[in-house]
């Protein structure tokens, strides 16, 4: 009785290895570039919230008929958590008879902190987006709490009164659009500010804030920084 014939198992032809290699490099060429680029993500998901909290702003301001505040961080350049990333929301305490309380903020909710390598930029939030003019005015807080309380340049803000308007972009009747920006960056070993790094030179996003505290989000980063490429923030 004959033994049927074993057929030998071919090995993979020279053009098969070579195909194989090629998706092998094409996929970790995908993969790298998402790795680059994953920092940026934090712009993208921190925007929708910040606009959240502009919106929380204005709505304390007219439910409590009084001024409220977004409060940027300043204060600690040492703070790694805190400084250009943690924002929120404050209101002027008024007496019985409606009058404000002269330096007499409250909190108006918890804090919020952007997302790791996402900062606020100094250099292109501005009180006349149109204009690129107008820093932004400083605040200090005391009597709040020792997690709010400022020892140094205190906190950064955008302004709205008890009818909603945003009064950061207002000067006399005329009303120019503030800007709120941020962008992906680093900080140094040894730095106090964070730079922008060569894969994060464009990731900057954000938006201008109208008079009756809508905002509109800029759709590409020549809308922020025009040709040139930011260096600091």
């Amino acid at each position: 009785m004959k033994r049927p014939k074993q057929r030998s198992r071919a090995g993979f032809t020279l053009v098969e290895l070579l195909v194989v290699i090629l998706i092998i490099t094409i996929l970790l060429t995908i993969g790298a570039a998402g790795f680059r680029n994953a920092g940026g993500k934090g712009v993208s998901t921190a925007l929708p919230s910040t606009e959240a909290i502009f919106d929380e702003a204005r709505s304390v301001a007219v439910g409590k008929g009084t001024r409220s505040r977004v409060l940027i961080d300043v204060d600690d350049p040492d703070s790694e958590s805190n400084y250009l990333r943690r924002m929120f929301v404050v209101y002027e305490e008024t007496d019985d008879n409606g009058e404000p309380i002269e330096n007499s903020w409250k909190l108006a909710s918890k804090a919020y902190i952007f997302p790791p390598k996402t900062y606020f930029s100094r250099v292109y939030s501005k009180k006349n987006h149109r204009a690129g003019s107008g820093e932004l005015e400083n605040m200090t807080l005391s009597g709040v709490s020792g997690l709010y309380n400022s020892d140094g340049d205190g906190y950064l803000y955008y302004e709205f009164n008890a009818e909603g308007i945003c009064t950061t972009g207002l000067t006399g009747t005329d009303y120019n659009a503030p800007s709120f920006v941020i962008g992906n960056g680093a900080r140094a070993r040894g730095s106090l500010e964070p730079r922008t790094t060569s894969d994060g030179r464009r990731d900057f996003g954000g938006f201008v804030i109208w008079r009756n505290g809508a905002t509109s989000v800029f759709r590409n980063p020549t809308q922020i920084i025009g040709s040139e490429s930011p260096t600091e923030f």
